[in-house]
Formats: C-alpha cells, sequence, structure tokens
C-alpha cells in the first residue's frame, strides 16, 4: 500500500494517495462489518448522482427546507431596522430634528440598535453551542421560536429607543439559535452531493427575509403614522408557530444520534431521512460510515468543548471556517444591509432608494439560485476567492463614482447600479458559498461549536461594522457616503489574499475523507484536493 502523500500514476495525471489512518477495530465492535459497511456507504456517496440524490433523500430536502426558513426571520429583521432610517415616521418618533428640518437618528443610536442584535445573537450562538449537544437540534429550535414569540411583543410596543433596543438584544438570542443549527442539520441530513445546496440555501432564506422585509415596508411607505414601523414588526409573528410544529415532527439529525451513542435510533432517523424507492440503498451502512468518521475523529480529538476547536488539527479548521465567515462582514457586504439609507445619503429621493432596495434583494434572490449553477461547474474555493476579487473591484468603482459628488444625479444612480451589481455577485459566490464551506470543513464532533464561534467572529465584526457604517453615512457624522467603497475595497483585498492562501476545497468529499486531509496537513494553495485519493 503506497505511502501517506506518495504520488500515484492514474493514467491521466498524477495524483497523491493518502493512507487514512487505522482505527482500532474495538471502537467499531458494537455492529458486525462496521468498518466495510462505512466503505460500502463512502463508495455509494461518491458515485451518487444529483437527480439520484434528490430521489433518495426527498424527505431530507424538505426537513432541512423547513428549518433553515427560520433564518428568513433573521433576514427580515437585519433589513427593518436599516430601512428604518430612512422612513420618516420611524425618524419623528425616535429621532432628533436636524438643521434642516428634517428628523434622524443620531450615528450613535443607530450603531446601538443595529448592534443590539449582534450582541444578542453573540449570547444564543453561545448557549446553542452548549445545550444543543445536550437536547438535540430539535428542543433546542422549538425553544428558540417560543422565545421569538414572546420576544417579538417587545418590539412591537416599544414607545422608546432603550425599549427598542432591549428588544433587538432579546431578538438577536433566538437568532443566534437559528443561525447555528440550521446550516449544521441541513450539513447532517443530506449525502455529499446535496449538500452544497441545503447549506446555501440557508443564504436563500437570508435574502427572502431581506426581500419581504423590503417588500413590506415598500408597501407602507404613504402611511405617515406610527403603523409604518409597527405593522413590519408585527408580521414577524407570521413564521414562529408554522414553523415550530414543522421542527416538532422533524427527525433529529442521524449524526448527532451517533455521537449520543444511539445507532438504532439515527437508523431509524435516516430512514425517515430518505425514500424507498431506492432498493440498493442501506440505512444501516450510512451510520456505519458515521459511526466510523466519529471514532476516527476521537481519535484525534478527544473531547467536543470549545477548548477542542483550539487543539492539534482542528486549529486549523477552526481558523479556516471563522475567517471563511468573518470575510462576509469584511467585504463590504455590510452596505447592503444600510441600502435604503445609503441610496438615500447618495443622492437618490426616498422612493427611489426603496425601489432599488426591493429591487437589491430580488437581484440577490436570483443571485443565491444561479450560485446552484454555478456550483455544479466550479468548486466552493474557485467561487468564494473569484467572488472576494470581484467585490473588491465593484468597490473601488463605488468609490470613485462618488469623487463626482452626491448632486450629481447620474453618479447617483451609478452608485446605486453599482450597489445592485454587487449584490448579484454577492449572493451568487460569497454569501451563499460561505454557508457550504464552515458547514463542511468543520469536523463532525465540534461542528456545531465550530460554527458558532465562527458566527460570532461574524457578529463580532457585525458590532464593529454597526458602529463605524452609521458615521460613515450619517451626515451629522463623518459624511462618508459613497467613498465607504475605498475603506471596504482594502479589507476585501486582504480577504482575497487570506483566502487564496488558506481556504482548501471541500467539494466532492465526505467528512471522514476531509479529516483525513486536515491530519495530513495538505496545502490548500499548492494542491486541490481533487488530487488527492484516500486509500
Amino acid at each position: 500500500m503506497p505511502s501517506p502523500l506518495e504520488p500515484v500514476n492514474s493514467g491521466k495525471a498524477s495524483v497523491t494517495a493518502i493512507e487514512a489512518p487505522v482505527i482500532n477495530p474495538a471502537d467499531l465492535d458494537n455492529f458486525p462489518d462496521k468498518a466495510h459497511d462505512a466503505q460500502v456507504a463512502t463508495t455509494k456517496e461518491h458515485s451518487m448522482s444529483l437527480w439520484k440524490g434528490i430521489k433518495l433523500y426527498p424527505k431530507a430536502i424538505g426537513w432541512s427546507i423547513l428549518l433553515s426558513t427560520a433564518i428568513v426571520m433573521e433576514g427580515y429583521d437585519v433589513v427593518l431596522m436599516g430601512s428604518f432610517y430612512a422612513l420618516e415616521p420611524f425618524n419623528k418618533q425616535y429621532g432628533v430634528l436636524q438643521p434642516d428640518g428634517s428628523y434622524q437618528l443620531t450615528a450613535s443610536w443607530q450603531a446601538g440598535l443595529s448592534n443590539a442584535m449582534s450582541v444578542g445573537q453573540i449570547i444564543g450562538l453561545f448557549i446553542t453551542g452548549f445545550i444543543s449537544e445536550r437536547l438535540g437540534y430539535r428542543k433546542t429550535m422549538m425553544a428558540a421560536l417560543t422565545a421569538v414569540t414572546a420576544f417579538i411583543f417587545v418590539l412591537f410596543f416599544a414607545q422608546n429607543l432603550q425599549t427598542l433596543l432591549v428588544g433587538e438584544i432579546l431578538m438577536g438570542i433566538p437568532l443566534g439559535v437559528f443561525q447555528t443549527l440550521s446550516v449544521t442539520y441541513a450539513s447532517e441530513v443530506c449525502p455529499v452531493v446535496l449538500r452544497c445546496y441545503l447549506t446555501t440555501y440557508v443564504n436563500l432564506c437570508w435574502v427572502m427575509g431581506q426581500l419581504v422585509g423590503s417588500g413590506v415596508l415598500r408597501g407602507l411607505l404613504t402611511r405617515s403614522d406610527q403603523w409604518a414601523y409597527r405593522i413590519p414588526f408585527a408580521i414577524q409573528w407570521v413564521w414562529p408557530i408554522p414553523i415550530m410544529v414543522g421542527v416538532f415532527l422533524a427527525p433529529e439529525s442521524p449524526w448527532w444520534l451517533v455521537r449520543q451513542g444511539r445507532e438504532a435510533d439515527a437508523v431509524a432517523a435516516l430512514k425517515r431521512l430518505t425514500s424507498k424507492s431506492d432498493t440498493d440503498f442501506n440505512a444501516d451502512e450510512t451510520v456505519a460510515m458515521m459511526i466510523h468518521t466519529n471514532e476516527l475523529e476521537k481519535e484525534v480529538e478527544a473531547g467536543t468543548t470549545y477548548f477542542d476547536c483550539f487543539k492539534g488539527v482542528d486549529l486549523r479548521r477552526t481558523e479556516v471556517v471563522c475567517f471563511t465567515w468573518a470575510a462576509q462582514n469584511l467585504c463590504g457586504a455590510g452596505l447592503m444591509g444600510y441600502s435604503t439609507y445609503f441610496y438615500t445619503q447618495a443622492g437618490l429621493a426616498t422612493e427611489n432608494a426603496f425601489n432599488m432596495s426591493l429591487g437589491q434583494y430580488a437581484i440577490g434572490f436570483f443571485g443565491t439560485l444561479f450560485s446552484w449553477v454555478l456550483m455544479s461547474h466550479f468548486g466552493r474555493r474557485t467561487l468564494y476567492v473569484g467572488g472576494l476579487a470581484v467585490l473588491n473591484v465593484l468597490l473601488l468603482a463605488i468609490g470613485f463614482i462618488s469623487l463626482a459628488g452626491n448632486h450629481n444625479t447620474a453618479a447617483s444612480w451609478a452608485t446605486g447600479s453599482l450597489l445592485l451589481v454587487y449584490t448579484f455577485f454577492y449572493d451568487s459566490t460569497v454569501g451563499p458559498v460561505c454557508y457550504s464551506l464552515v458547514s463542511e470543513l468543520s469536523s463532525t464532533r465540534l461542528r456545531a461549536k465550530t460554527i458558532v464561534l465562527s458566527r460570532n467572529l461574524y457578529n463580532m465584526f457585525s458590532i464593529v461594522n454597526g458602529v463605524i457604517i452609521p458615521y460613515m453615512l450619517n451626515p451629522s457624522a463623518w459624511n462618508w457616503r459613497g467613498k465607504a467603497g475605498f475603506f471596504w475595497a482594502c479589507l476585501c483585498f486582504l480577504c482575497v489574499v487570506w483566502s487564496y492562501f488558506r481556504l482548501p476545497e471541500p467539494q466532492g468529499r465526505t467528512y471522514g475523507e476531509l479529516d483525513i486531509l486536515f491530519q495530513q496537513g495538505v496545502s490548500a494553495r499548492k494542491a486541490s484536493y481533487k488530487k488527492y485519493l484516500i486509500l
């Protein structure tokens, strides 16, 4: 047998063979022929076509879509607060009188409200890391959905900025739960061939929430009373109860059941996730693969605590996953959350600004759908690195156009149009692909906690963005307007450099194979993972 990292002649091109670490057979004695079944299941996963995966796992697709739909609430809430800053009734209720006779929230309160949800999400994410491994994904999700239903009352009845701030923090806690479990569940209930589609669907839910929120606000633009902003808060009560019913009926993640030592329950859950159309499918073999992967990871990492995410080979995995998600907030995407306000400060009329925002989120929706086409032809790494490079160029263009001044109508429309183009490229590359990468590149035993850490780093940068972006755009503060593009272009360039040297390609690999590739220290830059065989 070839030694690890020994070149092998495949007939067409030179590839490198990696020998899988040997696992103590005693660890697999719970079921007979466990190692053999695991190998058979791995082979079947590699040979599974997209259409076969859809036919075999239609229930998994449905349950994953249902749980991920909770993210719609986050996208909806994010766009509400960013757009309220351009809504006259909201500004009259909570803002201060400006020299020109208009009302505006101060930059400090804009920053506080924008950051409040991120603070709550950090709390919710850490809570999720502890309780989801103990209670399971379903029970944790149902508790979070119950909390959302209660916390919406705080936002709806808020009479002052202080109450609104508390409501945003409280809302962020259950939304932090959704951020972790939607991605984790999607990645654990589907085979390799469907993994990228179901994990990136999370981004589509985010965009759908933004699109719905933008549409609701546009429809209420003619109202001049308090219901212009209270109705959007009330609409959030539409989602929790139907999703909660679905989560109650959904099967638990078979990977979570395996980690709890409940192999028989894992087999039962897997049967609920699959159809009976494929007589060649064997749930016992697939669960054997999960057990094999779990035992392989236990050989390398003994624990499943947050500290274990920073030990040995998992340190690299944590770094990659954390910065992959953080780059979403370092590449200028924060401007999209303030798009309506950005458009008004760039010189567009309020009505045109809301129209542009509505178009922006519609473009983001189709961009995410287009990403599914791109991922069938290109690797995740290619789309992520290439997408960041394109965003960098667009941010520079926005900055240069803004030099013409906000009184130049043509320049104002050009700036708005470029932000639409930016949205399309972001939501067809970096936005959705990130969700696939963070769920695939973390180990299965530490996945929930690694995603918690990565999303919290993302939220920490969100807090920074929530402080500086209002100051960049607010006419009573820094008043950078479109010139903010220069600042974000610099940070985006650093993200391009990091991702080129550090981000590996997980496409087409089972979780067990990715474990081996990380253990062998395969370079992200010098070798595509497709050139490595697992023996």
